[in-house]
């Protein structure tokens, strides 16, 4: 009896050891590529109809000629419903890609992303398979995690080592193990440490509400050290830094709507919170924020003065609308199609209601919250149309992780809901790779390397074989729904191939590599919790 207890205990402790082995302690760096065919010497995609993120409408036929990682000609090789003049083609490549009646367009560009975490994503090779699968063949991590971490994973992905996109490293002053001059709290260690972060190699700064002394000093080194710069100016500090306190001082970019709105209201200088607003409350905090519809004056003249000078100061706005959806409709986006499948069940208990988990602020979401958001996002989307209307530059990013937002689908998202804005699905296609390369070339002051389908450029490309112009929809991994000729319900669309720097990846075959990823998941954790 003694000898089977000691080997039951021997069993237990061996078998919490092996599953615990699979849980890791940090974040896993991306594992050899192992995925991914090229580059090629020649690779010809042929027949293609292009739309070229310029914001140009789409042509076609078309074959495209990309030599190592290289676009080296787009060349027109017909007419539509004419046959192919076979004369008129490019000479064949070492590698070909059938693409008649499907559609190239440039990769897509996130301009907000995190690589996940221990309690949510620990493998980046799952974030980074979402990312590609979806077409992002360029994420702007802000940051990736931390500093070390991400110039680590940016050099691997830039020689192609991973499976993952190109990564533009933007950092919160004062990290770095190696960095010896503590937080950030006077403009002279500001300095000293972006100076330091530039010759880490870092591309970019992440800023929050800093004072305006401290900002200054973040900014204007940036701009000297040819670095750039992006902004959540947070409820915190915003009454002393606002959007157009900030972009004043030359930052480069806001992102989400933090400081926007404070910066053009009409009747106070800071949000009128409730008397018991408690900012660690979650709940308070972003049940409270979409209130700020009513506190500004769409097309007022503190509105139209404010479109105008940031216009004037060519400050990009990268709204992330999608990781904020879910307060317009939580049921919706905690529902949606692609969690069964593909999303980790340590990421679905983080985005699960606690009172600790960021984001995860569903204590008590009533429909009178759900209005305040939707009439929040009319007014938020509004003031982003106008602007990109009158000049300005637009960009797409999605911070996904939190929220019930999943990497890549809430990509899409964000696309779909620039069209909801009223941007016409090329201007959408044009702030998700054009705009986005264009900001974050600015800071360098050279061209773009991609961000078009055009000879000269990088190979970054999306096919997918429905038109996303005709339907957002077919950019999700699900597809999107349809009824056939035999009134059968299908699923159309997803992408079919990411080409990332010369490299073809099957879009299908890494969403399937997530989903066994998940499964994994599932035979260790258990299933999705439903609530």
């Amino acid at each position: 009896m003694r000898d089977l207890f000691r080997i039951s205990i021997v069993f237990s402790i061996l078998i919490a050891f092996i599953f615990g082995q699979d849980k890791p302690k940090s974040i896993l760096p991306g594992p050899e590529r192992a995925e991914g065919d090229g580059p090629f010497k020649r690779l010809v995609i042929r027949g293609a109809t292009v739309i070229d993120g310029s914001g140009a409408p789409p042509r076609g036929p078309v074959d495209i000629v990309i030599e190592g990682n290289k676009i080296t000609s787009v060349s027109g090789v017909g007419y539509p419903g004419v046959a192919i003049n076979e004369k008129r083609r490019p000479k064949a490549g070492d590698f070909e890609i059938d693409a008649h009646g499907s559609y190239v367009l440039p990769g897509f560009i996130d301009m907000h992303t995190h690589a996940g975490s221990v309690q949510k994503a620990p493998e980046t090779e799952y974030v980074y398979k979402l990312w590609l699968a979806h077409g992002v063949t360029t994420v702007r991590g802000v940051g990736l995690s931390s500093l070390e971490f991400s110039l680590s994973e940016k050099e691997r992905s830039s020689k192609n080592e991973i499976t993952a996109p190109r990564i533009w490293a933007y950092q919160r002053p004062g990290q770095g193990k190696d960095w010896k001059g503590g937080s950030i709290k006077d403009p002279e260690t500001a300095r000293k440490w972006v100076k330091y972060a530039a010759k880490k190699g870092v591309d970019g700064l992440k800023l929050g509400s800093y004072e305006p002394r401290i900002m200054a000093a973040l900014i204007d080194e940036a701009i000297k050290q040819n670095l750039g710069t992006t902004a959540h100016l947070a409820q915190t500090g915003v009454a002393r830094m606002n959007t157009i306190d900030a972009a004043r001082l030359g930052l480069g970019t806001q992102t989400h709507y933090y400081g926007l709105f404070e910066s053009m209201y009409e009747n106070n200088d800071v949000q009128p919170w409730p008397v018991d607003m408690n900012y660690s409350n979650e709940q308070h905090r972003f049940g409270q924020v979409a209130r700020q519809w009513s506190l500004v004056k769409p097309n007022g003249k503190k509105w139209e003065a404010l479109k105008k000078e940031l216009i004037e100061l060519d400050m990009t706005m990268d709204p992330t609308m999608t990781i904020y959806a879910a307060g317009r409709d939580v049921m919706m986006a905690r529902n949606a199609d692609w969690h069964n499948i593909y999303t980790l069940p340590s990421q679905w208990d983080f985005y699960t209601p606690s009172r600790e988990a960021h984001g995860s602020y569903w204590f008590d979401w009533t429909t009178r919250d759900e209005i305040a958001w939707k009439k929040f996002y009319q007014v938020w989307m509004q003031f982003l149309n106008e602007y990109k209307n009158a000049g300005g530059r637009v960009t797409t990013g999605s911070d996904s992780g939190f929220i019930y937002k999943l990497y890549g689908f809430g990509y899409i998202e964000e696309l779909e809901l620039l069209q909801e804005a009223g941007f016409h699905p090329l201007e959408v296609i044009r702030a998700a790779t054009l705009h986005g390369a264009e900001t974050l070339h600015k800071p360098l002051g050279t061209p773009v390397e991609f961000g078009m389908v055009k000879a000269g450029l990088l190979a970054d490309l999306v096919i997918v074989d429905e038109n996303p112009l005709a339907n957002m929809k077919v950019l999700y991994g699900t597809g999107a729904v349809k009824i056939n000729e035999d009134n059968e319900v299908v699923r159309v669309g997803g992408v079919k191939y990411t080409i990332k720097d010369g490299i073809v990846y099957d879009a299908k075959q890494l969403l399937k590599d997530v989903e066994n990823m998940v499964k994994k998941a599932k035979r260790r954790d258990g299933d999705l919790t439903k609530y």
